[in-house]
């Protein structure tokens, strides 16, 4: 990532912990879905760098594209959000255009969907333990 001539290196462990949080992911739950252990997971999120097939398979658990961890900026994104809420008066605009109704059916796809695959890695986990 390039800004003002310098180079601004992203941080992929670090990316990796504020996007599952945003998400509301524990670390076992993607540790189990990778075949690693939490401590390992939680000592990946450490890491500046991240190889790329490990990326791959985090990015295909939090369901994001892999570029998403790789170029996420919270700045960037606040800055985002500020610009889309606010006019230039600094009053709060809200046009909505999406149907907030779909919006929750959406979310409410999504959760149920984790739900499943939460259990579906539970009953994998105590199939291991037996």
């Amino acid at each position: 990532m390039k800004e003002n001539n310098l180079i601004i290196h992203s941080h992929h462990g670090h990316n990796v912990r504020r996007l599952r949080d945003l998400l509301g992911i524990k670390q076992d739950v993607i540790a189990a879905s990778i075949n690693m252990s939490q401590q390992n997971f939680s000592k990946l999120e450490q890491k500046e760098i991240i190889d790329p097939e490990t990326l791959e398979r985090i990015a295909t658990v939090l369901n994001i594209p892999v570029e998403v961890i790789k170029n996420f900026n919270e700045e960037g994104a606040i800055n985002i959000i500020s610009s889309t809420l606010h006019d230039n008066s600094g009053s709060v605009m809200y046009n909505p255009t999406f149907n907030a109704i779909d919006k929750i059916v959406e979310l409410y796809e999504k959760l149920l969907a984790e739900k499943d695959k939460t259990i579906f890695l539970l009953e994998e986990m105590l199939k291991r333990g037996n």
